[in-house]
């Protein structure tokens, strides 16, 4: 059984940091993707960051570029996001996706697997 575990959310003030890690188990990540999307209260999931199978190529949606920085290690069978300069508007669940692909991808219909989300809250 694949499970990915997501874990680092918690409450800051605007303009803070948090770093969210996504353990996968059952399955083996190093030739695989990864991503993270984003569910603010309300709205649907979008889109945040992915990296490639070997971390070459990574991939962020506009409104957290320069803020956001995904990564892998993948002797941990892990990958991460780095939260910085956070605003009110990134709170919400924040959800890892195992994609099907070595490639980055943005589409949820790419991703095989997920985990269950973590929270994050931004106090302005």
């Amino acid at each position: 059984q694949v499970q990915l575990v997501e874990s680092g959310g918690g409450t800051v003030q605007a303009g803070g940091s948090l770093s969210l890690s996504c353990v996968v188990s059952g399955r083996d990540i190093s030739n695989q993707a990864m991503a993270w999307f984003h569910q603010y209260p309300g709205k649907a999931r979008e889109f945040v960051a992915a990296i490639n199978w070997n971390g070459d190529v990574t991939d962020y949606a506009d409104s957290v570029k320069g803020r956001f920085t995904i990564s892998r290690d993948d002797a941990e069978n892990a990958a991460f996001l780095r939260m910085d300069d956070l605003k009110p508007e990134d709170m919400g669940a924040y959800y890892c996706g195992f994609c099907q692909w070595s490639r980055v991808s943005r589409l949820e219909s790419d991703m095989r697997y997920w985990g269950q989300g973590t929270q994050v809250t931004v106090s302005s």
